[in-house]
């Protein structure tokens, strides 16, 4: 059933990525941001002022005591998902949480079947989904365009420990404390594996079956600490998977990548063609070889249209009252790819 009241949304941690998210859903009609929660009051009044929102709380209780409000974003850091999704769950909000949704497949699981359980629209903000060459690889291995998939290869690469495009990392917290468990990161593995691991397990449309996998941690300072970030975390990954369909494949990330800003690249290999998706600084896009017999290299480049965003879908869901995808289901299978690459030990708290 339609609801054609506004949705009042909550906005859960308002550091960075907050930011996103308001301005996303301040653009979209019938959705208004009523309230934010943090526990820093200066960053809290900044957020708020910025965006206008007019109700603040220093803690996600106050919030619920409160209660107005339909739906909440969850843009706290990633070893809080779980704690303050569970009680927004259990209040029936619904819930777009960031990835990755939790730090162990068994709290993602929770999560998965408490929002069923509640009925919520619950989705997973996995943002390379709103890459329309991602959409259309997708719907065209989904059609049988490149027949039964058997190979491929996809990579997500940056470089700003080599390059300081996005600034001198060895002199800013906002970098460092990526490089220290102690501080929450789980590495490239966990601050991007899932993207990637996404993105070609969406487009192949399987799920991963096996993977094994070898994370390296680079020397990058003496003693390998800076102040109070001990650095080691990891810095690349490289997977060997094989799909439920059958097919097998590598997925790779690196912080490391010299001329790589913030690249993702999957191909994909079938019995009848083959796809090559590239999102790169805000660029994507999609080839084709769908004719191995008469121009057996031959590359074309497929027409590209806009697609909605994770943001518009999850409004969509709340007005139409529908379940929408990435949700909690997709959220918690990823995790248990992350956890068999890495161990639930990839995060600190769980060593």
């Amino acid at each position: 059933m339609k609801n054609t009241a506004p949705t009042r949304l909550l906005i859960l941690g308002t550091g960075s990525m907050a930011h996103s998210h308001a301005e996303a859903f301040a653009a979209i009609p019938g959705v208004r941001i009523v309230a934010a929660v943090d526990v820093s009051p200066a960053r809290l009044s900044a957020f708020c002022d910025l965006f206008d929102v007019p109700h603040r709380f220093a803690t996600l209780d106050e919030a619920l005591a409160w209660g107005g409000f339909d739906a909440a974003c969850n843009v706290t850091p990633d070893q809080a998902h779980h704690a303050t999704t569970m009680p927004l769950i259990a209040a029936g909000k619904h819930v777009l949480c960031e990835k990755p949704l939790a730090t162990t497949h068994a709290e993602a699981c929770e999560m998965r079947d408490a929002a069923a359980a509640q009925g919520i629209v619950n989705m997973v903000n996995l943002t390379y989904r709103n890459v329309s060459a991602m959409q259309v690889a997708a719907a065209m291995v989904k059609a049988g365009r490149i027949g039964a998939v058997r190979h491929f290869e996809a990579s997500y690469l940056q470089s700003w420990l080599v390059q300081p495009a996005w600034g001198e990392w060895s002199a800013q917290d906002q970098w460092l404390w990526r490089l220290s468990r102690a501080h929450g990161s789980a590495g490239v593995l966990g601050d991007v594996g899932i993207h990637i691991i996404d993105f070609a397990t969406f487009v192949a449309g399987s799920d991963v079956a096996s993977v094994s996998c070898r994370l390296k941690t680079f020397p990058k300072a003496p003693g390998d600490q800076i102040g109070p970030y001990h650095l080691d975390a990891n810095d690349s990954c490289a997977m060997h998977v094989e799909l439920e369909s059958g097919a097998i494949g590598v997925i790779h990330a690196s912080r490391f990548a010299s001329g790589h800003l913030n690249d993702l690249s999957l191909r994909i290999h079938g019995t009848e063609g083959a796809l090559l998706v590239q999102s790169a600084n805000h660029v994507d896009r999609l080839s084709v070889c769908m004719d191995p017999v008469g121009d057996p290299t031959g590359w074309e480049d497929v027409a590209l249209p806009p697609v909605p965003r994770v943001f518009d879908a999850f409004a969509d869901a709340i007005r139409n009252g529908r379940p929408a995808t990435p949700d909690f289901a997709r959220g918690a299978a990823l995790q248990k790819v992350l956890d068999d690459a890495g161990g639930v030990g990839l995060f600190r708290g769980y060593d």
